[in-house]
C-alpha cells in the first residue's frame, strides 16, 4: 500500500484482505461537492477496526482493562464514495508489536473489487486507568493473527 514519492500508488484489491465489515453510508456523509467528505473515511476506518474487535470479543469499550489509542492514520483516495453507496471495509493486520498494531483498511464501493480508498490505522494499547502502554493480551494477539497479512 505504501508507495515512494516517485511511484503512483495503486488501489488495493478485495482479495488482499482477511476480514470484511459492511457499512451503510448516510445522507450527511456527502459534502457540497456531492461525494463523501474526506473526514468520513477516517470514521469508517475507526468503525471497521473497532467493530471487528468488539465482534471478536477482544474489545470491551466500557470496562476493558486495555484500550487502543490511535497514534497514526493515513488515507489514499482513488475513487469517490457517496450516499447511498454501501461500503465494504476490508481489514488486515500489517504488524503486531508488543503493545501496538498496524491495521490496513480498504474501502470498497458497492461490489467494486478495487478500493476507492486505502488507509492505515495504528493503535497503541494502553492501560485504561494509567494511559501507559500495555502488552497485548493473548486473546487479542490470537484474533489479530487471524487477519495478519
Amino acid at each position: 500500500m505504501v508507495a515512494s514519492m516517485t511511484e503512483r500508488p495503486t488501489p488495493s484489491q478485495r482479495a488482499a484482505y482477511r476480514a470484511f465489515r459492511t457499512i451503510t453510508t448516510r445522507w450527511m456523509d456527502n459534502d457540497v461537492y456531492g461525494h463523501m467528505n474526506n473526514v468520513v473515511h477516517y470514521s469508517l476506518f475507526d468503525t471497521a477496526v473497532n467493530g471487528w474487535l468488539v465482534e471478536k470479543g477482544v474489545l470491551d469499550i466500557l470496562a476493558g482493562a486495555r484500550i487502543g489509542l490511535v497514534v497514526e492514520t493515513n488515507c489514499r483516495y482513488f475513487a469517490e464514495l457517496a450516499f447511498p453507496d454501501v461500503v465494504t471495509a476490508g481489514l488486515r493486520v500489517a504488524r503486531i508489536g508488543n503493545s501496538s498494531v498496524r491495521y490496513e483498511v480498504g474501502l470498497f464501493r458497492n461490489e467494486d473489487e478495487q478500493a476507492a480508498a486505502d488507509g492505515l490505522f495504528v493503535h497503541v494499547y494502553v492501560d485504561r486507568a494509567t494511559r501507559r502502554p500495555a502488552p497485548l493480551d493473548d486473546a487479542l494477539r490470537t484474533a489479530l493473527q487471524e487477519i495478519a497479512a
